[in-house]
């Protein structure tokens, strides 16, 4: 007897429907590979979708749920879980507006709540606009802070997934002064700990962590800064007495070079744009955000709601597909280890 592949419920929030959201959900889940791979289902609005599926000369088949029980997971009919009516002629495409910032949010809230309940095993998220969600009183800067808040997360490990790079993230968004700051060898520890934590959930065995170095060729010894020594060699050291397979500081403009290869099972980037650049660099479009730390693994798209194009049908769906796919391989990871 064939042992069937486990296929995690992935719930798919549309974004801000005023952006490019709506259009590569679409085109998401009109890709067959999405529904061999997990079993997909939208949280948004049929109305907004329908609108986006128009803009690209698609038609689409959709059933209406109110919970992932009743979605039917068939490649050519969309499951939609809408949270509410919302006057959807008035969102317009390109623009800040209170009510598609309100829709958005509804729809990240609608995930946590599933993903609470053990109803969902995974979440792709589309781009949300910060100005809009601000408009109705959301303080967090974005959905990593939202799903960490609102889980009650004691932390949440934001790691880029580009090829065989998995890059995690000592802080995310804040100036580069501060940052460097903040690296201390406290954090630098925590974050050690917690990466090989998550990373053991997902089945990598004694995963090899290199810490990438903060100054220019590690600081050559105190010459170009001193964090190397008073920070990140004792925050390595620190986590080898506690048996965790970490190296560093490695020079970071060669840690990633050399990561590419598969050397390393995880990087971790002193700063937001250390590793950014590196992902992007290697492969735009397939740098996918995942959210480690979570009730359940979360994964976004690494762009914004491109409001430029917004409605135009000229929206790539690529690096949702490939957001959808990932999450749905590292959830069906953690499931494998769990049982």
């Amino acid at each position: 007897m064939v042992e069937m592949k486990f296929k995690p419920v992935t719930a798919i929030t549309m974004g801000d429907p005023a952006g490019i959201g709506p259009e590569i959900v679409v085109g998401t889940m009109l890709d067959q590979g999405i529904h061999e791979c997990c079993k997909p289902f939208v949280i948004g609005s049929i109305e907004i979708l329908d609108r986006a599926a128009k803009v690209l000369g698609k038609e689409l088949k959709y059933n209406k749920i109110t919970d992932p029980d009743e979605a039917k997971y068939e490649y050519g009919t969309v499951d939609v879980l809408e949270t509410g009516e919302y006057d959807t002629d008035s969102i317009q495409w390109g623009e800040v507006q209170a009510l598609a910032g309100q829709m958005a949010i509804d729809w990240i809230m609608k995930s946590i709540e599933l993903g609470m309940a053990k109803k969902v095993d995974a979440v792709s998220t589309s781009p949300i606009h910060k100005g809009a969600i601000k408009l109705v009183g959301i303080k967090e800067p974005g959905h990593t802070e939202i799903y960490q808040h609102q889980t009650n997360s004691p932390y949440a490990l934001t790691m880029f997934s580009c090829h065989k790079l998995r890059v995690f993230f000592v802080s995310r968004h804040m100036s580069l002064v501060d940052a460097c700051h903040y690296a201390t060898k406290e954090v630098v520890l925590d974050n050690v700990i917690n990466i090989d934590k998550e990373l053991r959930k997902v089945g990598i065995a004694n995963p090899l962590i290199a810490v990438a170095g903060l100054n220019p060729h590690n600081g050559d010894n105190g010459l170009f800064g001193t964090e190397e020594i008073t920070e990140l060699i004792p925050a390595v050291k620190a986590a080898q007495e506690k048996g965790i397979n970490a190296v560093g500081p490695c020079p970071a403009d060669s840690v990633f070079h050399i990561g590419k290869s598969g050397k390393y099972d995880a990087i971790l980037s002193l700063y937001h744009d250390q590793g950014h650049i590196a992902c992007k660099t290697l492969d735009f479009e397939k740098s996918v955000t995942l959210t480690f730390g979570l009730p359940f693994i979360r994964s976004s798209v690494d762009h914004g709601t491109a409001f430029d194009i917004a409605g135009k049908g000229i929206a790539n769906s690529i690096s949702l597909i490939e957001s959808t796919k990932v999450v749905a391989e590292y959830a069906a990871k953690q499931h494998e280890k769990e049982v």
